[in-house]
């Protein structure tokens, strides 16, 4: 089997397709690497003016190497190989939007300090209990949610889970996609 695609070598490539530095780009995309991206590194932190970064679509497991990079407000991370949220908490003032559907998260705490989060794709995991769905309550300007897919809503009439993730999360106004009617 091929050795995975260091980040290092994904940035080389990148650089060369869009004919500018990374460390000054506000959008970069390093999803569908083949082979694809098994680790997060701390090459991240060099990318200081990076809004927008996705990774999916690899066989990252763990969120790590992201500390320095300040500006991130967009990080696509779908499918991937993700068991937990750990790792994410160095974004906590400046993450808008976190996009993790399509793994295998159980556990949502980390989700707790993200200040500034305002939009979490989060559908297709294995969230089984109300729990950790309550977790989605704390960030307090997260307001859009994909929630569908999970073992939680999987096992629940979907008008009912509807009903009650609406009543547990009184600040969301859009869950899977549908705008929440009060």
């Amino acid at each position: 089997m091929s050795k995975p695609t260091t980040l290092k070598d994904a940035l080389a490539k990148w650089e060369d397709r869009n004919k500018q530095p990374a460390a000054t780009a506000t959008e970069i995309g390093l999803q569908f690497q083949y082979p694809p991206i098994e680790k997060m590194d701390p090459i991240l932190n060099s990318l200081t003016e990076c809004q927008k970064l996705s990774l999916s679509s690899n066989m990252i497991e763990k969120i790590t190497g992201i500390s320095g990079m300040k500006n991130l407000k967009v990080l696509s991370l779908a499918r991937n190989n993700l068991k937990t949220l750990n790792g994410i908490e160095p974004l906590a003032d400046t993450l808008e939007e976190l996009w993790v559907s399509y793994n295998n998260i159980e556990k949502t705490k980390p989700l707790e300090s993200m200040k500034a989060l305002r939009v979490f794709y989060i559908s297709f995991n294995m969230i089984k209990d109300w729990t950790e769905f309550m977790r989605m309550g704390v960030p307090p300007n997260l307001s859009e949610i994909t929630f569908v897919g999970n073992p939680l809503n999987e096992n629940m009439d979907q008008s009912a889970f509807t009903a009650e993730a609406v009543r547990r999360l009184p600040n969301m106004k859009k869950l899977d996609g549908e705008p929440v009617i009060r």
